[in-house]
């Protein structure tokens, strides 16, 4: 497959999607027409924005939002703003997002959105004036039982809040369930900024049980040190892990003996970057990856580990804090070396399960301790591991494919259940 594959396409977001849904249906025995409706978004939307700039220019921004599908509720993603953003990434996302939420069994389908444009370069006032518009543009494809957005990669809370009033005017009414990852004081849930890191955490608990491991010897490197995996490295060494490398953009930090993450946190925090932390070594960020360790955590963006670095890997798991940081490629590549796969779609999905608990929350008018909302998040993501690794047993498939397999057969059974309107 490796020489079949250019690079380009093997870090295609969508051929990846494509690669692993089809292996999935495949080993479920799913006929035909099943798989063109899981696999077909339901929806592609583009808009095309325009907006006028603090400088008097007028500009036009392209977005998109994707539902791939409302089989078992709402569809439920992230937007992101980004140079980068193309229908395919989003058309992917949206589909992983559909998997993800079957495998931790909550009653959402997946969606994903993205505007074109650079955040960094954008005043607030430009942002506000892109996320109104954009929220505009698809409000009628928008709702607390229709679609319910989240923030993803340069959004976050204060966009969330931008939409969910902008839709509020729409509808003229204040419908907090519309957006999730909103502040606290907008019908925001406790427990929400450390979610994804915390479901890290927890499923990474499960596997060294699995493999006869303690927290206090298991050194972990984590690439990415922002919401995701800033708030793993912070959770994980509170609880006896040892951080031995954190990854960013730029450079790498290491220290044997573990990082002090707090106080990494605060140098940051003066500083701009984690280069020159005074209880640390810097590091070339793509050697650190090569880091002896137990753990890893890509927990950036796409494409992290990919034909050219899988088998330079020194970990024995693998926690994909990002989505799709493992190309279909260097999946077989970190089978044949046995690396430990708790694939993204389980070992992300802290950050939608306590987004449903906010939807829960808003739709009820009754809010939970955040005592209330990490133990429910416990329940979910233990339930969920054990769930794929019978999946994977039973049927003799890799952590990856098990997830898929048990997300598909979730799906589809829903859509026997609710049959084909015509």
């Amino acid at each position: 497959m490796a020489s079949i594959l250019s690079l380009e396409q093997e870090t295609n977001p969508w051929v990846a999607a494509e690669a692993r849904f089809d292996e999935a249906a495949e080993k479920l025995n799913l006929d035909d027409g099943m798989r063109k409706v899981l696999k077909s978004p339901a929806r592609e939307i583009t808009v095309n924005i325009p907006v006028g700039l603090d400088d008097g220019r007028l500009e036009v921004f392209t977005g998109y939002r994707v539902q791939h599908s409302i089989a078992r509720g709402p569809g439920k993603g992230g937007i992101r703003f980004a140079p980068d953003v193309t229908l395919d990434e989003v058309r992917a996302l949206a589909s992983w997002m559909t998997w993800k939420c079957a495998v931790v069994n909550i009653p959402f389908g997946g969606a994903k959105g993205g505007v074109i444009c650079q955040p960094n370069l954008l005043s607030d006032a430009e942002l506000e004036r892109i996320t109104r518009r954009y929220t505009a543009e698809i409000v009628e494809f928008l709702g607390p039982e229709q679609d319910v957005p989240a923030p993803d990669v340069n959004t976050n809370e204060r966009t969330m809040a931008w939409i969910m009033d902008t839709y509020s005017m729409h509808v003229r009414r204040t419908t907090t369930a519309v957006v999730t990852g909103k502040p606290l004081s907008l019908g925001g849930s406790k427990g929400r900024p450390e979610a994804t890191g915390r479901g890290c955490m927890l499923v990474t608990l499960e596997a060294l049980k699995l493999l006869n491991l303690q927290p206090e010897s298991t050194r972990v490197v984590i690439q990415g040190f922002g919401n995701v995996g800033g708030m793993a490295a912070k959770l994980m060494s509170r609880a006896g892990f040892k951080i031995i490398a954190i990854v960013e953009y730029d450079v790498a930090v290491v220290n044997k003996n573990g990082l002090d993450i707090p106080a990494l946190m605060r140098h940051r925090q003066d500083t701009g970057s984690i280069r020159d932390f005074p209880e640390a070594e810097n590091m070339d960020r793509h050697q650190a990856m090569f880091l002896d360790c137990e753990v890893l955590i890509p927990a950036a963006t796409e494409n992290a580990i990919h034909s050219g670095n899988a088998d330079r890997l020194r970990c024995r798991i693998i926690c994909e804090g990002a989505n799709g940081p493992t190309t279909s490629i260097a999946d077989e590549i970190l089978a044949d070396h046995k690396i430990f796969v708790i694939p993204d779609i389980l070992a992300n999905a802290g950050g939608v399960t306590v987004s449903y608990f906010e939807w829960v929350q808003d739709r009820q008018g009754f809010f939970w301790s955040e005592n209330m909302v990490n133990d429910q998040l416990r329940e979910i993501m233990v339930d969920s591991f054990a769930s794929v690794i019978d999946f994977a047993h039973k049927h003799h498939v890799n952590n990856r494919t098990a997830a898929y397999m048990l997300a598909l057969d979730r799906v589809a059974s829903a859509i026997r259940l609710r049959g084909i309107y015509a």
